[in-house]
C-alpha cells in the first residue's frame, strides 16, 4: 500500500506525539468525570446516554488496527438519517447521534 504521508514515521512522531498524548489524557479526565460525576436524579444515565456510547464506540474504532479510521469514526458519530425532524431538541449540535446509540 502506497504511503499518503510524505514526512517518514519518525518524523511525524517527533512532531505530533506529544499533543496527541495530551489528547489522550484529556480523554481520559473527561472519562474519569463521567465516571464519578455523581447521578443525582439521572442514576444510570451516562451508561445510556447515545453520546458517551458513540465515544466508548470510537475508541475501539481507534484500537481496531484497521485503516481510516478517522472516516469511520466521523461516521460513527453523523447523523444518517433523511427524514427533517420537527424541532431540534436543542440549540447547537449534539456531536453524536441519538439514533444509532
Amino acid at each position: 500500500m502506497a504511503s499518503s504521508c510524505p514526512a517518514p514515521r519518525a518524523t511525524v512522531v517527533d512532531l505530533y506525539f506529544l499533543e496527541h498524548r495530551a489528547k489522550l489524557l484529556d480523554i481520559a479526565a473527561f472519562l474519569d468525570r463521567v465516571e464519578r460525576a455523581e447521578a443525582g436524579a439521572e442514576a444510570g444515565r451516562h451508561e445510556d446516554d447515545f453520546r458517551v456510547a458513540a465515544f466508548r464506540a470510537a475508541l475501539e474504532v481507534l484500537r481496531d488496527g484497521q485503516p481510516q479510521r478517522a472516516r469511520r469514526i466521523l461516521e460513527l458519530f453523523s447523523d444518517h438519517s433523511v427524514e427533517p425532524i420537527s424541532k431540534a431538541p436543542m440549540k447547537g449540535a449534539l456531536g453524536a447521534s441519538p439514533l444509532r446509540h
